[in-house]
């Protein structure tokens, strides 16, 4: 139930807009050419993708890109209300305002191969007093015209791309105006050697980690865990014997953290370090 709403208009389509509403709750997203930052404001939101529900709280956001949604937020706790800052990006819109050329954030990454349509964002220090400048204007919307409006979409734009999650929301956003969807095996393969976990992989294919996991046990008959091991050890055998690059660098160009996980892996399977490994193979 909506309790307070309030919202500023951009060229004729909701820009930013605050919403106050009483648990329970549940808000449905409509598929629209358009991307949102959802900031929650008081209380939290539950934000449902396949089966795994990704909880928002006080003080974080939600960043989703709604043509690839179709889903919804909701909050069951019945003793506290929800409160929300929403700001839209309309690709027209952010077309209109830069029109020399998109800034990088709007722009796809190179050899990026990315499905992520949403991103649970920790908000920094920036995002949080841009917030609280929203609100002053909610409270104060005399002073609100089409040039500061202007002027605070610019703004979110330059801070994210200034959040760690800047890569996330860059692929999110970069949909809006390139659209490219991968095959379930191009994301995997395109990630095999990188130092990917299973989690930020499975949202790179833009499903919940219980549906990513049966979809790869479907398609490689293995599981995530094990069958990227597996390839990344075989890979890292074959630079030993091809190459006179350091183990260490080995380790890390084939997805390992650590030098000690690939000797423990690697011996796990081929019954020798990596250093005997090579010097064995050579004297053959």
């Amino acid at each position: 139930m909506v309790i307070d709403y309030k919202k500023m208009d951009l060229y004729g389509k909701s820009f930013i807009q605050k919403v106050v509403l009483k648990t329970p709750f549940e808000f449905v997203f409509p598929v629209a050419e358009q991307a949102c930052f959802l900031y929650m404001l008081e209380g939290e939101m539950v934000y449902t993708s396949g089966n795994d529900p990704l909880v928002i709280p006080a003080n974080y956001s939600l960043f989703l890109n709604c043509m690839h949604s179709g889903k919804q937020i909701q909050q069951t706790q019945t003793n506290r209300k929800g409160e929300l800052v929403i700001v839209t990006f309309h690709p027209d819109i952010l077309k209109k305002i830069y029109e020399k050329e998109l800034p990088a954030l709007l722009q796809r990454p190179e050899h990026a191969v990315d499905n992520r349509s949403s991103e649970k964002i920790n908000n920094d220090f920036l995002i949080r007093k841009y917030i609280e400048g929203l609100l002053f204007y909610f409270e104060n919307p005399a002073l609100v015209n089409e040039d500061i409006l202007i002027l605070k979409l610019k703004e979110i734009v330059l801070l994210l791309a200034q959040t760690k999650d800047a890569e996330a929301i860059r692929v999110i956003l970069s949909q809006l105006f390139s659209p490219v969807t991968y095959t379930f095996k191009q994301v995997v393969e395109a990630h095999l050697f990188l130092p990917v976990s299973i989690e930020e992989l499975a949202r790179k294919t833009n499903l919940s980690l219980s549906s990513f996991k049966r979809e790869f046990k479907k398609l490689y008959q293995d599981t995530p865990a094990a069958y990227i091991r597996n390839q990344r050890l075989e890979r890292a055998a074959g630079m030993l014997l091809s190459s006179d690059s350091r183990i260490t660098d080995i380790a890390y160009d084939c997805g390992f953290n650590d030098l000690a996980g690939f000797t423990k892996s690697f011996h796990e399977k081929y019954k020798m370090t990596p250093t005997r490994y090579r010097s064995q193979q050579h004297d053959q």
